[in-house]
């Protein structure tokens, strides 16, 4: 018996957002099909994505990564149809979205492409921000059902346009977090009271909804994750992957991304990404120790990886108050970027095929550090030239050393003073000429030709500083 009803729709991934959004949508009068990796107790929870798409026709995915994206829409094509209509809310970055979009349409069925920004405070208020990329008519049928959980929905153009907005908006939200850490870090042990910089920043050009929701936590040691480390470090990722698909240097992200995976490597990685601050504050938080590892994440619908920092899109307001926005449609948009749950392991148990730059941050951090040698040879060679080519200056000549007796105290020695006077044109002719001795190279290993006239990569200087003094 069909399960259908007047206004049905699905939602797969039970995370903090999904677990919200699909309240939200049965406060609207939907019925709201669910399905989760882990079982949860939900209204309408099914026992697999085939069956929510069986009695649904519009289906919104809250999942965090590739594989997780893959395995679900793998596990549903079958029973897909033209009438259906697919919602990516997940930031997975362009390539899989792109990728999931030709397996969805190929079933005759439409895609959308919505990441979101928001928080789980959001998300119960039902003010999320949708970045929609896809066709038009899809938008349509779906805009009655994004307004119900958002406040502002911004088109983006075409399937992968607002996946790719979704990731830069995530780096510039990382970066963020970390350049503020480093100013907190320097106005306290400075010794001035942490409140002068948030008063400070409060009227300043500089201030940001991150900055709104992560300076309060690092002043206040509160690393309960609204958006955790390791889903921020996996988004940085594909900024990064994304980078080197266009032969862009980003060394503030890729040094980011470094502060990052150190953060991972002490434990992390389910905290809040402000818990960045703790690289500067002189003790481990409570409690780290006792984190699971991070070969083994928690299941998709457990995951609580939601961004806060999408409440105070629009007009900043005191730090500790955010109003929220009347719903609209707008052509720009400042809000902060979301990530939801993981999914270690695929749909009906599968292995979890590989699906985009996984450990892309990690091989460029090594690979940062693998080229040490040759960029202290290349700064080594630098100098050298420049020394050697560098005129000589001749330092004036002491001669005529005169000892003179200075009167002592009876009884004592008096001891001898020596006295340089300036060397005449006559005690210089006749001074025995010795050749300069060319600087000693601070390092003699000779230059690649291949790298010779570059610039110096700073990001790697910063990094090889970091790995020799850890």
């Amino acid at each position: 018996m069909s399960r259908k009803a007047r206004k049905n729709v699905g939602v797969i991934g039970l995370g903090i957002i999904g677990t919200r959004v699909a309240a939200g949508l049965r406060a609207a009068g939907y019925q709201v099909y669910v399905w989760n990796r882990s079982a949860k107790p939900a209204p309408n929870f099914l026992g697999s994505p085939a069956e929510v798409a069986e009695s649904a026709e519009i289906i919104q995915i809250f999942v965090s990564d590739a594989q997780a994206l893959f395995d679900v829409v793998e596990a549903m094509s079958a029973v897909l149809t033209p009438k259906h209509v697919i919602v990516c809310n997940s930031t997975v970055g362009p390539e899989a979205v792109l990728e999931t979009a030709q397996l969805v349409q190929a079933r005759g069925a439409q895609f959308l492409d919505a990441p979101f920004t928001g928080s789980k405070i959001a998300a119960e208020k039902r003010q999320l921000v949708y970045y929609v990329g896809g066709a038009e008519p899809a938008f349509q049928r779906v805009r009655p059902i994004l307004e119900l959980t958002s406040k502002n929905i911004i088109r983006m153009g075409e399937v992968g346009h607002a996946a790719t907005i979704k990731v830069v908006t995530n780096m510039i939200s990382a970066v963020t977090a970390q350049v503020l850490a480093e100013a907190l870090s320097i106005v306290q042990k400075a010794g001035l009271e942490p409140e002068m910089l948030s008063a400070a920043i409060e009227m300043n050009a500089c201030r940001s909804g991150v900055i709104d929701l992560k300076l309060p936590k690092m002043l206040s040691g509160d690393y309960e994750p609204h958006f955790s480390l390791k889903h921020m470090f996996k988004d940085v990722q594909l900024g990064i992957h994304m980078a080197n698909a266009l032969d862009i240097e980003i060394p503030a992200t890729t040094v980011t991304a470094g502060v990052m995976y150190g953060a991972l490597n002490q434990g992390w990685g389910d905290f809040d990404f402000s818990i960045l601050y703790k690289n500067y504050t002189p003790s481990p938080t409570e409690g780290l120790e006792e984190l699971p590892a991070l070969d083994q994440p928690e299941g998709a619908g457990d995951a609580a990886n939601s961004d806060g920092a999408g409440e105070s899109a629009g007009a900043l307001v005191p730090l500790a108050n955010v109003l929220p926005q009347e719903s609209n449609i707008i052509p720009i948009s400042d809000a902060i970027s979301v990530t939801v749950e993981p999914s270690p392991t695929g749909v009906n148990g599968a292995p979890a095929r590989e699906i985009g730059p996984t450990e892309e941050a990690a091989r460029i951090i090594e690979a940062v550090i693998a080229h040490v040698s040759s960029q202290r040879q290349e700064l080594g060679a630098i100098l050298n030239e420049h020394r050697n080519h560098a005129p000589k200056i001749e330092p004036p000549r002491l001669e005529a050393l005169q000892v003179v007796e200075s009167p002592a105290p009876e009884g004592k020695s008096a001891p001898a003073v020596v006295v340089a006077e300036p060397a005449t044109a006559e005690s210089t002719a006749n001074a025995p000429t010795e050749e300069p001795k060319p600087a000693e190279p601070t390092n003699p290993e000779v230059i690649d030709e291949k790298t010779a006239g570059k610039p110096i990569n700073f990001v790697r200087r910063w990094f090889v500083g970091r790995s020799q003094g850890s």
